[in-house]
């Protein structure tokens, strides 16, 4: 339990260390956390120019990401003992200043018996592999659906003929991305050697290509067809989906889906499990409107297609240094902040 009543820097090193492995569209990172001693916050700031102006131009993704760190900052300061305190969306006036966590005194709630999330923290990486097509229990299906839920989301698990048809959309967005090449070159901007900066996805990250065209992984080389890329593989006969909705479609929303995203994900790895993204539809507007359940009368806002399973653990990906995105001064006179919005 916590006892000291101070924030001291690797308190706060060791909480940002936590947040900044959180899961961001292209591995952009598109954070900035801003450290208030006083009142024991941390605050967690949009870096607008880390956005993808194209594939995200209302900054939909960004928030998701930015929830995804908010959700492992707060499992990070109840790990160590505090109370995180949330607050979304804490100001009108700075639209770039998505949350704040304050550390309280020790956790009101004792611990459920479930598996701690911590851990998962580092451990959780995207697999773009193939998983070997098991079945997941219904336990843990009942666990990820609550954890969702407790982060004020919704998730489901389509049947076949809905996975199918999920999978259909997502290849339709591909066959999309692929004509546009203004799509194409900004996806292939954050595509990076392993020597050239912690941030984007390394070229050893990326996973083969399903060789039946089953599973419509991210083509992210579709500019550089002479680069060695891994050869494809056969996926599993039957990818098993999830789908995570929101019941409105506002950024606290966008933010909230992140946060249930990034504690489904932290759950899945606890239990053995890896996970994929497949975020190509949310992408476009009408794909993203067609990928709500018809058999739920259309209910929720589709935030993000996971697809999950038991299979090989995928690769790291680089992070910036704690120094690069936590400041102490106010983020007004941070030189390199921005509270400007997208498209500002």
């Amino acid at each position: 339990m916590q006892s000291d009543p101070t924030l001291d820097t690797a308190t706060a090193e060791a909480l940002v260390t936590a947040a900044t492995a959180a899961p961001s569209i292209h591995n952009t990172q598109p954070w900035r956390f801003h450290l208030d001693r006083d009142s024991r916050t941390v605050e967690v700031h949009a870096a607008w120019e880390r956005a993808l102006p194209l594939a995200d131009p209302d900054g939909r993704a960004l928030h998701v990401s930015v929830g995804a760190a908010v959700l492992n900052l707060r499992v990070a300061v109840a790990h160590l003992g505090w109370e995180p305190v949330l607050r979304l969306l804490p100001t009108t006036s700075d639209p770039g200043h998505l949350a704040s966590v304050r550390l309280a005194g020790p956790p009101r709630t004792a611990a459920d018996g479930g598996p701690d999330l911590y851990p998962s923290i580092a451990r959780r990486h995207s697999s773009r592999l193939p998983f070997t097509g098991e079945e997941l229990p219904g336990a843990v299906l009942a666990e990820l659906f609550e954890a969702a839920g407790a982060e004020g989301a919704v998730l489901t698990s389509p049947g076949p003929a809905e996975s199918a048809r999920l999978l259909s959309l997502t290849a339709d967005a591909e066959l999309r991305r692929t004509a546009a090449r203004d799509r194409l070159e900004e996806t292939r901007s954050w595509l990076k050697d392993s020597n050239e900066g912690p941030f984007g996805i390394p070229y050893a990250a990326l996973g083969p290509r399903d060789a039946q065209a089953r599973v419509p992984m991210r083509d992210f080389t579709g500019l550089e067809r002479g680069r060695a890329v891994p050869p494809p593989q056969r996926f599993e006969d039957r990818p098993r989906l999830l789908l995570l909705s929101t019941g409105a479609d506002h950024p606290a929303d966008w933010l909230r889906a992140g946060m249930a995203l990034e504690r489904v994900l932290l759950l899945l790895t606890a239990h053995g499990l890896r996970a994929s993204l497949l975020y190509q539809a949310l992408e476009w507007p009408d794909l993203r409107w067609l990928l709500r359940d018809p058999g739920t009368s259309g209910a929720g806002s589709p935030q993000m297609v996971l697809r999950v399973g038991y299979g090989p653990e995928g690769p790291a990906t680089p992070r910036r240094p704690v120094p690069e995105v936590l400041a102490e001064s106010p983020p007004g006179r941070h030189p390199a902040a921005s509270s400007a919005g997208p498209g500002d």
